[in-house]
């Protein structure tokens, strides 16, 4: 969505294993030469630690990518299952035709006789183990007897286990103490400090294709260092979301408010933890309102406290726990709030009687239409305005271009202000509502318009409601 805007071939924040964006930076590149020099020499077991969203995927990734042709891997992504089924899920991987109900000695007799093929070819074979720390003891247990199958001078299968520290304590139960002391190298993945973070963000954004000057100042790499501790992953989703607050502020530089709005936007986020009764107005509709507003009207969405919820009468307010942001998606963002189970009743003003103008005519009809239909419908957002005469206008405009009983008009809040909302249709399904998005007349598509889900519509009314 930012990528233009920056100057960016492709996403620079992504938190999927790309080996394309490997930092070698916080002794990451160290330990990936060790763990090759350990595995190219018979070794044994090798064991990596280190937190959630530390790197040890992407070291696992960067590991078989750079491993010699004459090492083959095995990589098991999930090793919380019996001892006989890990076998089987090895045998699988090395594709030795064993079958499903064969027993433990049947497939270590076959495992064995192939390693020793391998072996004779002067070929290595190699198991990569993720997540290790949530294998049973008695799994952890037959890992350690695979390592016993050698010959006179070379083991003939090594094993990588790549785990959070929880490992460790498993590890040091009294029953597992044999494959504890056949671990013959250890590597932790430390957190990044914040010089390593800094270099860290500008690799990923050079990578990226990016070729103009440093976007972090030394307050905003510190504050990106505290909210993410250090952990990577954690990095690329703060980055990630501050640069595309940056984006729906039409900037180019980053600051500290959108480091802020990026944390505040993040389920590790300990501002959420810490005011449970907030209500935010997340990073995903400030670009969504940007972006239907277009280039002239960008908005920031910054921190929105409303009063206390309606009365159950009315609708009921959404728990703590509801305020988790989903992520941000390029193509159809939304407002992070779970929306209630049934479709929530929104009543309106007592004060109206009827409908007396256009705009009061789709007011009413929003109203009734999200009482009726269920969170997974979609509407597609077509602009925003900031009054209602000027609203008025582009409903008459509107209608001569789309049916009118086709637009739906709320109110909302934009940058602290009143906001009316504009949306068209009501579909079952994405691809009816792509398939209406491709067909609405170009000067709307002028806005860029979104699709929505009933869903987060609802959320969004809910949040922005006063007593």
């Amino acid at each position: 969505m930012y990528h233009a805007h920056f100057g960016l071939d492709q996403a620079p924040f992504k938190i999927t294993p790309n080996t394309e964006f490997f930092f070698s930076g916080g002794n990451r590149g160290p330990i990936l030469e060790a763990l090759i020099y350990a595995v190219t020499h018979g070794e044994g077991i090798v064991k990596v630690t280190g937190e959630v969203g530390s790197g040890k995927t992407m070291l696992c990734n960067m590991l078989q990518a750079r491993l010699p042709e004459h090492v083959e891997t095995v990589y098991i992504a999930n090793p919380s299952v019996s001892p006989e089924e890990i076998l089987h899920a090895i045998a699988f991987e090395l594709q030795l035709g064993v079958d499903r109900t064969a027993g433990r000695l049947e497939v270590m007799q076959a495992l064995q006789a192939y390693l020793v093929k391998r072996h004779a070819e002067g070929k290595r074979v190699v198991v990569f183990i993720e997540e290790s720390q949530s294998a049973p003891l008695a799994t952890l247990e037959e890992i350690r007897l695979l390592s016993n199958l050698e010959t006179k001078n070379d083991k003939l299968l090594q094993i990588v286990m790549f785990g959070q520290p929880e490992l460790n304590d498993n590890l040091a139960e009294t029953n597992i103490r044999q494959l504890r002391e056949r671990i013959a190298h250890t590597f932790d993945l430390q957190p990044l400090a914040a010089g390593e973070v800094r270099e860290y963000l500008m690799f990923r954004m050079r990578a990226a294709g990016y070729r103009g000057p440093d976007l972090f100042s030394d307050d905003v790499v510190k504050m990106i260092a505290r909210g993410s501790g250090g952990l990577t992953r954690r990095i690329n989703l703060i980055a990630d979301k501050a640069l595309l607050v940056a984006f729906s502020e039409n900037t180019y530089s980053i600051k500290r408010k959108h480091v802020e709005a990026a944390v505040r936007d993040s389920e590790f986020s300990r501002y959420t933890q810490a005011e449970p009764t907030a209500r935010y107005v997340w990073i995903t509709a400030a670009v969504l309102v940007g972006a239907a507003l277009g280039a002239g009207g960008f908005a920031l969405f910054e921190q929105h406290r409303v009063p206390p919820a309606t009365p159950a009468s009315a609708v009921a307010a959404p728990t703590p726990a509801a305020n988790t942001p989903e992520p941000i998606s390029a193509k159809a963002p939304v407002a992070p709030v779970t929306a209630p189970t049934e479709p929530a009743a929104v009543v309106a003003p007592s004060a109206v009687e009827g409908p007396k103008t256009p705009l009061e005519a789709r007011l009413a009809a929003t109203e009734s239409w999200l009482a009726r239909v269920a969170d997974s419908e979609l509407s597609i957002q077509l602009l925003s305005a900031g009054d209602e005469e000027e609203l008025k206008n582009r409903l008459n405009n509107l209608s001569k271009s789309i049916e009118i009983n086709d637009i739906f008009v709320y109110r909302s809040v934009a940058n602290r202000q009143p906001t009316l909302t504009v949306l068209y249709g009501s579909f079952g399904s994405m691809g009816a509502a792509d398939e209406a998005l491709a067909k609405l007349p170009a000067p709307l598509k002028a806005n860029r318009p979104l699709v929505r889900t009933v869903q987060n519509i609802r959320a969004e009314i809910r949040q922005n409601r006063g007593p």
